[in-house]
């Protein structure tokens, strides 16, 4: 064989490896984990008893039932100490590890329904009735971000 296309070809070989290698050592540096599912909410005046005593029990009730079926892996309530005007009194998070499909949604909300022996109808009623004492201000879906090394 030439020494030409020889060295052409270890040449290849060793540009090619490196290259690879190259592109390992160019991993993004950060990898997406845990998705938080944040809640928004301003209290009205007067309504906190009435609204922390539904966190406590029904709210709550539920967390620990989606969290026994492995549907949301933990959830927090933030309080907002030094809110400024406009800004939520209290941040509800629920923490998943994905966001079901539109198939498995409707799965998990008819066992929902089944285990809380309530309606569609009555679920809807009820979170209108807590609008005497709170305003959803909105929502986000926010992925934590953790360092590949």
């Amino acid at each position: 064989m030439n020494k030409n296309v020889f060295g052409g070809l270890v040449l290849g070989a060793v540009s090619l490896l490196l290259s690879t290698q190259a592109l390992a050592e160019e991993e993004w540096p950060m990898y997406g984990a845990d998705y938080w599912d944040v809640t928004a909410v301003d209290v009205k005046d007067g309504g906190s008893w009435k609204y922390m005593n539904w966190l406590s029990d029904e709210w709550r009730k539920n967390s620990e039932f989606a969290k026994s079926k492995g549907w949301i892996k933990d959830y927090v309530i933030l309080s907002n100490v030094h809110a400024r005007k406009g800004e939520p009194d209290l941040y509800i998070i629920r923490i998943i590890e994905s966001v079901p499909s539109g198939a498995e949604g409707e799965k998990r909300q008819k066992e929902y329904a089944a285990w809380s022996k309530k309606s569609e109808q009555a679920m809807v009623d009820e979170s209108g009735n807590r609008a005497e004492y709170r305003e959803v201000q909105g929502s986000s879906l926010l992925q934590v971000l953790k360092f590949r090394k």
